[in-house]
């Protein structure tokens, strides 16, 4: 098995001004809605940074192979357009960490 094939945490910080935070948030939601049809999709959680300049989502996919096919497909490419016009983005791949209680 190859790490392309391994589960993946997708964490992508979102900036914008705070003026347009509500509607980033709402279009990252139908965002969240599109992929959650998509192959490979296990979860995705939306966060409100306390800021009100950024929005965070951690999804998790069942493979870095499945995260690409997802950002080349038509129905999140469009999605992504209105998203761009008010916010820039930085995505990030990472292992699955294990849980920490304190």
């Amino acid at each position: 098995m190859t790490a392309t094939d391994d589960p993946v945490v997708l964490i992508n910080i979102f900036k914008c001004d705070q003026r347009h935070l509500d509607e980033l948030i709402e279009r990252l939601a139908a965002l969240a809605k599109v992929q959650s049809g998509l192959p490979g999709f296990v979860s995705a959680t939306l966060h409100r940074g306390l800021n009100g300049r950024v929005a965070a989502n951690h999804a998790i996919w069942a493979s870095a192979t499945d995260w690409k096919a997802m950002t080349r497909h038509p129905q999140i490419v469009a999605a992504m357009g209105p998203i761009l016009a008010i916010a820039t983005f930085e995505p990030h791949l990472y292992e699955p960490g294990e849980p920490t209680s304190g």
